[in-house]
């Protein structure tokens, strides 16, 4: 195991106008967080989506990928029908709802027949998605995740990047807590150390607590 941490913080996306780029993911809301032209015509214009540990970097002569060639971006949310609807009002052309009907099928491009309208059976994590697309045509894919995989989050650093991320956690931890009060037929008193058990376990992929 590698003892020096490598922090993925920006991937470049190619496009063909900075500016037309800048003023379409102002409008999501994203972070400006730079915009530096240089007299010999390199520019970098960065963006970070909102809660995201990573940002997104365009600009002239910063690659030579063709523009729209960035594919299947992934921006992960706790709820993918309130983030479409979000986006939808911030003036972005975002896909309904769907799961994949065949392994691979949220990476169709074209007619989309291996998607499958609607959310995951079960809200399964990781199973839900929506799309949309840049002035360029790179694409984004939202995928809806609520709970964890083994290993996939540092037990260390279960944190929430935003208060709609730390109150999407709240409701689902007070769902199965519910659940939790109607199984042993009692009201539980010492809630908050369900709840956060519950929480980082969620976060983190570990077993949830019953």
């Amino acid at each position: 195991m590698s003892s020096t941490d490598l922090k993925l913080e920006a991937i470049v996306i190619p496009v063909t106008d900075a500016d037309r780029s800048k003023e379409f993911y102002s409008g999501l809301g994203w972070r400006l967080d730079a915009d530096f032209a240089f007299d010999n015509g390199f520019r970098v214009v960065q963006f970070t989506p909102p809660g995201s540990p990573a940002s997104v970097q365009f600009g002239t002569r910063i690659t030579s990928a063709q523009p729209g060639t960035a594919q299947g971006l992934y921006l992960v949310v706790t709820d993918v029908e309130a983030a479409r609807n979000e986006l939808l009002a911030q003036g972005a052309k975002v896909s309904e709802v769907f799961h994949p009907g065949a392994p691979g099928a949220q990476f169709e491009v074209g007619d989309g027949s291996g998607r499958v309208t609607g959310p995951a059976d079960d809200r399964s994590s990781y199973g839900s998605f929506a799309t949309f697309s840049d002035p360029d045509g790179n694409t984004w894919l939202l995928q809806e995740v609520t709970t964890r995989l083994p290993n996939r989050v540092d037990p260390a650093e279960s944190t929430y990047t935003s208060a709609d991320d730390l109150e999407g956690a709240l409701r689902r931890a007070a769902a199965a807590h519910g659940e939790h009060e109607a199984r042993t037929g009692e009201a539980d008193a010492n809630w908050p150390v369900w709840y956060a058990a519950y929480m980082v376990a969620e976060r983190t992929g570990t077993e949830l607590p019953q």
